[in-house]
């Protein structure tokens, strides 16, 4: 049934904000005949705007979210080799990213009819930067069936309860092979010749998995420097997207300073026409008033004449009728 019910909500939530509460109705009812699923289908949570946004990038533009995921992981292989100067650049790598992807949610969004408000894309930009700091998070955003915004401290685990409507389906994803990176277990072992049992060779009888476990010798602790080295490289890290966080609001409040020069000198330079305008006019209703009087004394005095005339006219006509 997990399998139905993920095809289902993938499809759902794909869908424009407003039409998934009916859309939903409409396959509970389709899937009648199986009151389980009926029921599992009935109960998809509706998302928040900024989860349905993240949900719009991930069916509509999955490959800016599997960008972020990238970086995500090569950020992460960075932060085990304390590679300070390569999480910097990162660093400034993933605000770039971050920018275009939010560019591209609120785009597709707008083509499924919704407009996303300045706070809704900072939930959006929240969800997407947390995709970057844990690999299931990332797991999430790109199932396009996230149910609510995510964020990330960069020391604990995203918190993912209740964030994905179908959570099953995030562990049937796999896992993404790492490339180019060598882990130092994986480096400290490499070269060895593989075990017997592990090849399929007979030999000694394995023993059982627990025992292995507790036989093998638990890797050291790292050291004082390794952890003050972790530590300055994620102080480093936070310093550079700090400073280029810096450098963007002040790009953002020099633009919106120069927008708002821009607007105060055409207000004024409008009132100024406004008032030339307002002379302008009143001197047109005087002259309006004026030529309105003498019309209307002139139309009298055409009045009078006509009667003047019409009475001469008379005149003239009862002496020519009158015998001399």
């Amino acid at each position: 049934m997990v399998e139905v019910l993920e095809d289902v909500a993938r499809r759902l939530y794909a869908l424009p904000f407003d039409e998934f509460v009916p859309a939903r109705t409409v396959a509970a009812k389709d899937a009648a005949a199986d009151r389980p699923l009926s029921q599992a289908i009935r109960e998809l949570p509706k998302p928040s705007v900024a989860a349905w946004a993240v949900n719009m990038l991930a069916h509509n533009r999955p490959e800016a979210l599997q960008q972020l995921s990238d970086l995500g992981q090569t950020m992460q292989d960075a932060q085990a080799l304390l590679d300070a100067a390569a999480l910097r650049e990162l660093a400034r790598e993933r605000r770039k990213l971050l920018g275009e992807a939010v560019a591209s949610a609120r785009l597709a969004a707008e083509e499924h009819g919704r407009k996303i408000s300045g706070p809704v894309a900072t939930e959006v930009e929240e969800t997407l930067r947390a995709a970057t700091a844990d690999p299931a998070a990332a797991a999430a955003v790109q199932s396009g069936m996230l149910l609510r915004v995510l964020s990330a401290d960069g020391v604990d685990q995203v918190d993912l309860g209740g964030a994905v409507a179908v959570p099953a389906a995030l562990g049937a994803r796999p896992a993404r092979p790492r490339t180019a990176r060598t882990t130092a277990g994986q480096a400290s072992t490499a070269g060895r010749p593989a075990p017997p049992h592990a090849s399929g060779q007979s030999g000694a009888p394995q023993k059982p998995r627990l025992q292995a476990v507790r036989e093998a010798p638990r890797p050291p602790s790292p050291s004082v420097l390794d952890k003050a080295l972790a530590a300055l490289a994620e102080a480093e890290t936070a310093a550079a997207e700090a400073v280029g966080e810096a450098e963007f609001r002040t790009e953002a409040q020099e633009e919106a300073s120069a927008a708002f020069d821009r607007l105060t000198a055409a207000v004024t330079d409008a009132r100024k026409r406004l008032q030339t305008l307002e002379v302008s006019l009143e001197a047109a209703r005087k002259e309006r008033d004026v030529a309105a009087a003498e019309a209307k004394q002139a139309a009298r005095a055409a009045e009078k004449s006509q009667r003047s005339a019409m009475l001469a006219k008379e005149r003239v006509l009862r002496l020519r009728n009158t015998p001399d």
